[in-house]
């Protein structure tokens, strides 16, 4: 892991390089086959489209037993309609709450009220420990790959409805949502201040 760090930094120091001495280098891209990422997908080298869908998260467990038996069910004859290679991914997601801790503040300076300035003193607590403890969402991801855009919109429908059939919510999967699952790929889920992978 430590080689690859090293690999990344030097992505960051030789990063105004021309083009064709980043392509001999020893960097990372150099095996990665994408070529850019738009429309809310991974183009690669050789034009394979890779993206999907976006999962909203939704814990079943709290539901009761038969509700949490007809959509384990659905997802069982959802996953019986996928006649291709697919994907799923977990990726975790740095939480920013910086504007909702502006807010907070804000709503402190403003309150009088002992009782509910120590509520908001709380929240603020809360809050600040996780940033210190670097708290992230997790996202699901189903993701699959295809050379034709028109079969790619369809495969994309069909995951969103078949998931809704389901219970789950899912969206079209965006560029960030892409450059965040590579980049999570790549540094381990750490965070980085540059860009391993760069659209063209």
């Amino acid at each position: 892991m430590a080689a690859s760090k090293e690999k990344s930094s030097n992505v960051k120091t030789k990063s105004k390089s021309s083009s064709t001495s980043r392509t001999s280098g020893p960097f990372t891209e150099n095996w990665l086959p994408v070529r850019s990422i738009q429309n809310n997908m991974i183009i690669t080298r050789n034009n394979y489209k890779v993206g999907g869908v976006k999962i909203a998260p939704r814990n079943i467990f709290i539901l009761d037993t038969d509700t949490q038996n007809n959509i384990l069910l659905g997802l069982r004859n959802f996953y019986n309609t996928i006649d291709y290679e697919f994907w799923l991914v977990v990726a975790d997601r740095p939480v920013d709450i910086s504007v909702y801790m502006s807010q907070m503040q804000l709503l402190l300076n403003e309150t009088n009220s002992p009782a509910i300035r120590k509520l908001i003193m709380q929240d603020i607590e809360k809050g600040e420990t996780f940033i210190r403890n670097n708290v992230v969402d997790t996202e699901y991801y189903f993701l699959f790959k295809t050379k034709d855009v028109d079969l790619f919109q369809k495969r994309v429908r069909q995951m969103i409805n078949g998931l809704a059939t389901c219970g789950l919510n899912a969206s079209m999967i965006s560029n960030s949502d892409l450059r965040l699952i590579l980049e999570n790929f790549l540094n381990g889920g750490n965070t980085t201040e540059f860009g391993t992978v760069m659209p063209v």
